[in-house]
């Protein structure tokens, strides 16, 4: 026990033993500064020193954009970046995606490849047969009264309504004489027009030039778009009065009757309508004559 006393006594002494720490003149040995130090206030404080530098470190990291150059440290406003660079990446694929598909629609109407799918018309109309004989056609009062009134609205209507459905009109791009009609079985998905050479080649609807370029089957090539996905073909002209990105209108010059390309047969026009990658039959809207 004693023993032990006497051990922390002299811990103790040896903590708070007092030394001098001098600063002398090298080549006079004057004395300039001296401190009174013991073991126990250059522990206390070097700790307080080292306290104090990490406290400083950790306040310079958080709160200073020195952070941002320590290696795997990110920074809120590098993570906002990546996040917005995120949602511009996925919004330039679905971009991307709709303009591919886009190409492929031109690339078809260019080739004129498309896939003869042959759908069963009856198996489409099954679904929707209903039996007469489960349905109560006896008129209600609330019928009877809507007819009533309607009637009388149009007994004193000074006005005709216009009842007919609307249907598409377009301008014909050249007059001529069609030698060759659409045939999708044969897949000629067009009118063959034949007209003198040079014959103004109009446009048949308001829209944008999206494609006017040379071709080696079908020569000179001007596309227009029109609304609702419509998009309307002009093949083998002699020359091209628009280029890609022009505005046009219904009936204006954008072309001339030509005999240009591998596949022609002489001065005339090919010319195709597709809707939303769908062949349709040009003479089921135009009248060539």
């Amino acid at each position: 026990m004693a023993k032990g006393v006497k051990k922390r006594k002299e811990i103790k002494r040896k903590l708070l033993h007092k030394y001098r720490l001098v600063i002398l003149n090298e080549s006079t040995f004057e004395e300039k500064i001296s401190f009174k130090l013991s073991r126990l206030n250059v522990f206390v404080t070097g700790s307080l020193w080292i306290i104090g530098l990490i406290g400083l470190t950790t306040l310079l990291i958080a709160f200073t954009p020195l952070r941002e150059y320590i290696p795997g440290y990110s920074s809120t406003k590098l993570k906002k970046q990546a996040t917005d660079l995120t949602y511009q990446t996925d919004s330039l694929v679905r971009v991307l995606n709709n303009t591919n598909r886009y190409l492929d629609n031109i690339r078809m109407v260019l080739k004129g490849d498309i896939e003869n799918n042959e759908i069963n018309r009856d198996s489409l109309l099954e679904q929707f047969k209903l039996d007469p004989s489960t349905i109560d056609l006896t008129p209600i009062r609330q019928d009877s009264l809507l007819r009533a009134e309607v009637a009388l609205e149009d007994k004193y209507n000074l006005f005709e309504r216009n009842t007919t459905k609307t249907e598409i009109v377009l301008f014909p791009p050249v007059g001529g004489t069609v030698t060759q009609s659409y045939d999708a079985k044969k897949k000629h998905y067009a009118v063959d027009v034949v007209a003198p050479r040079e014959t103004p080649v109009k446009a048949t609807a308001d829209g944008m030039v999206i494609f006017a370029e040379w071709t080696a089957d079908t020569g000179h090539v001007i596309i227009l778009e029109h609304k609702d996905g419509l998009l309307s073909v002009y093949k083998h002209n002699g020359s091209l009065n628009k280029s890609q990105g022009d505005i046009v209108k219904s009936g204006e010059v954008i072309a001339s009757v030509g005999n240009t390309g591998k596949l022609t047969t002489g001065p005339h026009l090919h010319f195709e309508l597709w809707d939303k990658g769908t062949p349709l039959n040009p003479q089921d809207f135009i009248d060539f004559k």
